[in-house]
């Protein structure tokens, strides 16, 4: 099974073709090899190892999805093509199709086996802004490969204080090897207590106090000029009764900070209505947001969370419900989808309470073939998941993203008019995620 996109790659992105190629993701069959794969779609099997960056070649697991790199700037026509499919599946038009093939002179005579000129995509392409949440620990290796594929990379996180003071962070190193790749690091700011999680009552702290804020946003304002291009506010598990102040605050971080040439972003909680229930949502005020910031983060993941039953982290299907309440409200270009870079690991049978092992994409489909399991693909959540018995006969429940999850999220973008993407987070490098979304998006960079 093979999903066929297009893909314009450069030096950048880590890879070496050039011009315009095919990029299909096939799904692993019983019997699939590296060598069958790569004859099938008439390529190199190198470029294929290259691609989804392999480390055992030889060993393949059933249901894995493979990016696979096919041919250059031609199309070979197949029994059944025309001039129009073709166009639609490169995302052009059919007179430029025409213009690029003056040899052409029947448009509905086209033969198996011709020859087809694809013109280049670039412009066809949406452009769309990539963020991607990154903490300080990553490594220069994979900052190096990340960095041509983001707009913005929000530096996660300074923890704000009961009195407005900020737990200082080490963000100078990726600063400075953001700004030659063009990418504008943010300053995250969150009401994380020192060693532990969100923290309603130092927000509501904050929240309740004019000099408190005074202090937070002078100590901002003495951050900022060390290369961030503006600030990413993210404040959870708000009090429901924090909601107004909330409001007011985001809109005075505008007013304090957008004249001084500072960009806002704000992360929300994954709503489907204005009226949702529960201390993650009521206080998180789509349309009040979505009037006062320049971006909006959805934090549209962890459905499937640490201590949840197992499931989708990211399921396409309810990440599509949340973008269709904010459209409504918020407007859609100051829209930044959140999509998940890892997954979970479930103990089974899930006990409440139980905490589930947080695993890499790349790691999960590793741990799939050494356990020998076969990977599915659940088509509601459009996610890849297996099951496996560990040493001590335990089973387990394994839910991550993949190529063909990955594109089905990223077509949402479109469909929905979006400005783009947020990555949580990219300290581990997925290199079928990029590729993907090369295939299918320009990246906007700013400079």
């Amino acid at each position: 099974m093979a999903y066929a996109v297009s893909y314009r790659c450069k030096a950048a992105c880590g890879l070496l073709w050039k011009g315009v190629i095919n990029l299909f993701i096939h799904t692993v069959q019983r019997g699939d090899t590296l060598y069958s794969i790569a004859a099938q779609y008439g390529v190199p099997m190198q470029n294929v190892i290259d691609a989804n960056e392999l480390k055992d070649p030889e060993r393949l697991v059933v249901g894995q999805a493979i990016v696979v790199p096919a041919g250059g700037d031609r199309h070979i026509v197949k029994s059944g093509e025309s001039l129009y499919s073709i166009a639609r599946q490169y995302r052009v038009t059919v007179s430029s199709l025409l213009r690029a093939n003056s040899g052409i002179e029947n448009p509905a005579l086209i033969q198996p086996g011709q020859a087809i000129v694809i013109p280049g995509q670039s412009q066809n392409k949406p452009t769309i802004e990539v963020n991607g949440y990154v903490f300080p620990t990553i490594s220069d290796s994979v900052l190096e490969k990340t960095l041509p594929n983001l707009t913005y990379i929000s530096i996660f996180s300074y923890q704000v204080r009961p009195d407005g003071s900020l737990v200082p962070i080490q963000d100078d190193r990726i600063i400075q090897a953001a700004k030659p790749q063009r990418t504008e690091p943010f300053m995250v700011i969150t009401n994380i207590k020192e060693g532990g999680s969100f923290d309603s009552s130092i927000a509501h702290t904050v929240l309740s106090s004019e000099s408190i804020q005074n202090t937070l946003f002078q100590n901002i304002e003495k951050i900022l000029p060390k290369g961030y291009r503006g600030l990413d506010i993210d404040f959870e598990y708000l009090y429901p009764e924090d909601r107004e102040a909330y409001n007011a605050f985001i809109r005075r971080a505008a007013e304090r900070l957008r004249p001084q040439g500072y960009s806002i972003t704000t992360a929300l909680a994954p709503k489907t209505s204005a009226e949702q229930q529960g201390l993650l949502y009521e206080a998180h005020d789509y349309p009040a947001h979505g009037a006062a910031v320049d971006h909006v983060i959805l934090m549209t993941y962890e459905w499937g969370y640490t201590y949840s039953p197992p499931r989708a982290v990211a399921p396409v299907n309810l990440v599509e419900k949340v973008l269709q309440y904010a459209v409504t409200v918020i407007p859609p270009k100051k829209i930044l989808m959140g999509i998940p870079n890892y997954g979970y690991d479930w103990t089974l049978p899930y006990v409440k309470g139980s905490a589930a092992r947080s695993i890499s994409h790349t790691a999960a489909v590793e741990l799939a073939e050494k356990v020998n399991a076969e990977i599915r693909f659940d088509e509601t959540a459009q996610s890849p998941y297996f099951r496996y018995y560990d040493s001590a006969k335990r089973q387990h429940e394994v839910w991550f993203e993949d190529a063909r999850s990955i594109q089905a999220k990223l077509k949402l973008v479109e469909k929905y008019g979006l400005g783009g993407v947020s990555y949580w987070t990219v300290n581990s490098f997925f290199p079928q995620n990029w590729l993907v979304l090369r295939s299918m998006y320009n990246v906007r960079k700013i400079g």
